[in-house]
């Protein structure tokens, strides 16, 4: 799973049903969006996608993302033949750059994440100074991950509808020569009425870019999520 994005749920419903996102709506006389259009086309995915190079500005999340979240994220299986689970829960931030834009805590989020999956094997993670939209994740076998933002594109459908995708290049060093591949998160968030958000994410795995811009998709993943604020007095995420 990416950097943001298991996003899920509940403040003391984890044994609750993650709820399925209505349709994507119809399209208009334009056709759909070109985020629509690919996430239709799923797991047929490849490279190049409808992304945009970010520069050294977070993507902007809608104003309803604002605060911190109790995530629980389901996992709808794989084309490899993994069977769907539920990943323990974990936390998620959203925060005000200083142009009062909302933006993902990426580190935070990452930290938060990779502790729900590896535990005590996460040693921490943190941004890179020299990149704005770079994480280093250190793990206690010695092994670096270094995870760059590098294209994404943002649509909003309506006033509770809200899709994006990253493209991340991810990098890990370790005792051998490094392993680069690319990672593509396309996720549609819905937010409810109770002011929680439901949300559905469709992942794929590239090769490293070495090996050609052009790509297949090698693996590809579905989850489903749902986030809400924490319970009262749980304390900030970490």
């Amino acid at each position: 799973m990416l950097l943001l994005s298991p996003l899920a749920a509940a403040a003391g419903a984890s044994d609750a049903p993650i709820p399925a996102l209505s349709p994507l709506r119809q399209s208009g006389p334009e056709g759909p969006t070109p985020l629509e259009a690919r996430r239709a086309s799923w797991p047929v995915w490849h490279l190049p996608a409808p992304l945009s190079r970010p520069g050294n500005r977070a993507p902007a999340w809608p104003d309803w993302f604002a605060g911190e979240w109790v995530v629980h994220s389901v996992s709808l299986g794989s084309d490899s033949g993994e069977a769907g689970h539920e990943d323990p829960p974990w936390r998620a931030r959203f925060v005000r750059d200083k142009n009062g834009r909302v933006v993902a805590d990426r580190a935070c989020n990452a930290a938060a994440l990779g502790r729900a999956l590896f535990g005590e094997a996460l040693l921490g993670v943190r941004d890179d100074p020299r990149h704005p939209l770079r994480q280093l994740s250190r793990f206690r076998d010695g092994q670096l991950l270094e995870t760059t933002l590098v294209a994404a594109r943002t649509e909003v459908i309506d006033a509770g509808t809200f899709l994006n995708d990253e493209l991340s290049l991810q990098v890990l060093h370790g005792p051998v020569d490094p392993q680069l591949n690319r990672v593509e998160t396309l996720g549609r968030w819905q937010r409810r009425a109770d002011g929680g958000i439901d949300g559905e994410q469709w992942q794929a795995r590239y090769r490293s870019p070495g090996e050609g811009l052009i790509a297949e998709a090698q693996e590809t993943a579905h989850f489903r999520l749902s986030l809400d604020p924490p319970p009262p007095g749980s304390g900030p995420a970490s």
